[in-house]
């Protein structure tokens, strides 16, 4: 089990970090429209963002320690374990991105802090 939850972490470190790297380098690319006459040029765009690739990379690496987890425990016992990428993502995106936190997002992640922990000890 303590293994699972390793792997579960590490999950979560690795897709939140892609995360980042993907806002990142979309930031850099600005707003895109996915209609049929630009989306292979769009998608070269993005497949050549630095952010964008190393984003993705990191997130594949996050999935592979994941179905390592789900390999271990249940997914109904795994899966809200993912949710903590949402409190870390809530203070790396103000930090990195200068989005705001709002008193219900504050709210929303104290609870899923909760949940984990509820869904953890049982």
């Amino acid at each position: 089990m303590q293994t699972a939850i390793l792997y579960i972490l590490v999950s979560v470190f690795f897709s939140t970090v892609g995360q980042l790297l993907l806002k990142g380098g979309m930031n850099k690319l600005g707003s895109v429209t996915l209609s049929l006459n630009g989306l292979i040029p769009t998608l070269w765009r993005m497949a050549i963002n630095p952010g964008v690739f190393f984003g993705l990379a990191l997130y594949l690496v996050g999935t592979i320690f994941w179905l390592a987890a789900l390999s271990r425990v249940d997914l109904s016992y795994a899966y809200p374990f993912a949710s903590l990428s949402y409190v870390v993502m809530l203070l790396a995106s103000w930090m990195m991105f200068d989005e705001k936190i709002t008193l219900a997002r504050i709210a929303g992640t104290i609870f899923i802090c909760i949940g984990v922990l509820v869904i953890y000890r049982s």
